[in-house]
């Protein structure tokens, strides 16, 4: 299939797929946020930092399972597949148990870490009551079972078990939340969430039921007793690096959350819908970048090195032309932007200055996700686990500190920008280089061989 077309049909149900979680993502926000209430709209904002953890462990077991099944079907190697999903799905659920656990026993010092204060306490644990305590689970489960489905290509599959269950929260978020409804407020929000994210399982239960004679992948839990050491190294291989990469990223989400949350229920309310509105062109770079994982795996490991170059190359030029477009879009008209979300002058006046600084930063962000998304199909997690270290720790956490001190607030967005407009460059500079080393070596290979 020409590179385009594979592109079309890998990268368009990956995008649709994950601006489909953003938009039910603010469809909590625009519905909590018709209650007038910033303290509730603040809730939501206070658990993002754990709802973005969850993400740690689907991407363990999420990216790295999917690279390696990836890897597999390019060598034609199906036990491996079997294997390596049956291992993934079990230490994802185990995984996400731990998470629910982990928040009953923990839960005073977790918000204190959160920045929750005295006005967002009671609505933050009424939403994450839902979202994490019961909704760890089937959150996790969905998004890897949506990654092991689209490694074996049935991209289209793997969105439509994950939008099924945003149509269903987007459906279900006016009904609980708001006074008409059953007025319970952020707790509605968790609610529908919860009963979304089950929904979104039960697709891919139900998926990979009736397509058992045609697919790969295995839950079945007695695999877990033939796993080849080989599967599990390989699975963490790629699966720490981003799972750290996650965790980097809840801390950093920690951090912008308490230094906002000294300015009001208003500013956290800002920073949180900016955030998420920033968050559509984010999760276009992403939904490419994760989109083209399976093409750049199997040509890597089936040594076509032309096509994998011509499918980097193109999810380049995509990437960078839509990630664009959306940044200009927030850029002109930040106010109207804001004031869609909620209708408080002052939630409107900060978050039109700190939306500006987030849309700066998509454009560069889209290509450093595509570099970790090819580093990740090539099994190279200590390139992915640079990056996330020099993201985080190196660059974007000091420089919040630094810019948060000379320009309070608003040059938090800043610490971004500034980190991903580097690491676009250096993801630039090892993708060239990748390419250049995998053609010279299959040219050597091809002479010894002549």
């Amino acid at each position: 299939m020409p590179i385009p077309a594979a592109m079309l049909k890998l990268c368009l149900p990956a995008v649709l797929g994950l601006l489909m979680i953003v938009i039910y993502n603010m469809a909590d926000t625009f519905f909590v946020g018709l209650l007038g209430q910033p303290a509730q709209t603040a809730a939501v904002a206070v658990a993002a930092p754990v709802l973005l953890a969850f993400n740690s462990i689907s991407n363990l077991f999420g990216f790295g399972t999917s690279s390696v099944m990836s890897r597999a079907l390019g060598k034609k190697d199906y036990d491996t597949i079997r294997q390596s999903s049956a291992f993934g799905f079990y230490c994802a659920a185990a995984g996400a148990l731990l998470i629910s656990l982990g928040y009953l026993i923990f839960n005073a010092p977790l918000m204190d870490i959160l920045g929750a204060t005295e006005a967002t306490l009671a609505p933050s644990r009424d939403y994450m009551f839902w979202t994490v305590m019961l909704g760890a689970l089937p959150s996790i489960l969905n998004m890897v079972l949506s990654n092991m489905v689209r490694a074996e290509g049935y991209s289209l599959h793997a969105s439509v078990g994950t939008m099924s269950g945003c149509l269903l929260n987007i459906l279900l978020d006016p009904l609980f939340i708001l006074p008409w409804g059953l007025n319970m407020g952020a707790a509605g929000a968790g609610f529908a969430t919860f009963i979304s994210n089950c929904f979104a399982c039960l697709y891919y239960f139900v998926l990979l039921r009736l397509r058992r004679g045609n697919t790969y992948i295995s839950l079945n839990p007695a695999r877990l007793l033939k796993v080849k050491k080989e599967v599990p190294l390989a699975v963490f291989g790629v699966g720490i690096p981003a799972m750290i990469q996650n965790l980097l990223n809840v801390t950093g989400m920690t951090l912008l959350h308490n230094f906002a949350a000294d300015f009001g229920p208003e500013a956290l309310s800002a920073v949180g819908i900016a955030g998420k509105v920033a968050s559509m062109a984010m999760y276009i770079g992403l939904g490419i970048g994760q989109g083209i994982m399976p093409l750049v795996g199997y040509n890597y490991s089936s040594g076509n090195v032309k096509r994998m170059k011509e499918a980097i190359i193109t999810s380049g030029k995509v990437t960078l032309l839509v990630m664009t477009t959306i940044s200009a879009i927030f850029i002109l008209f930040p106010g109207q932007t804001i004031a869609f979300f909620m209708k408080n002058d002052q939630v409107i006046a900060y978050g039109s200055m700190l939306i500006i600084g987030y849309a700066l930063a998509q454009p560069f962000m889209g290509i450093d996700f595509l570099g970790v998304g090819v580093f990740q199909a090539c099994g190279m997690g200590k390139s992915a686990l640079i990056f996330a270290l020099m993201r985080k720790i190196v660059l974007e956490i000091p420089l919040l500190f630094i810019l948060n001190h000379f320009f309070p607030l608003y040059g938090l967005p800043y610490a971004q920008v500034i980190a991903e407009i580097i690491l676009a460059t250096l993801a630039i500079i090892m993708l060239i280089r990748l390419v250049r080393k995998l053609s010279l070596k299959q040219k050597n290979e091809a002479s010894a061989s002549a």
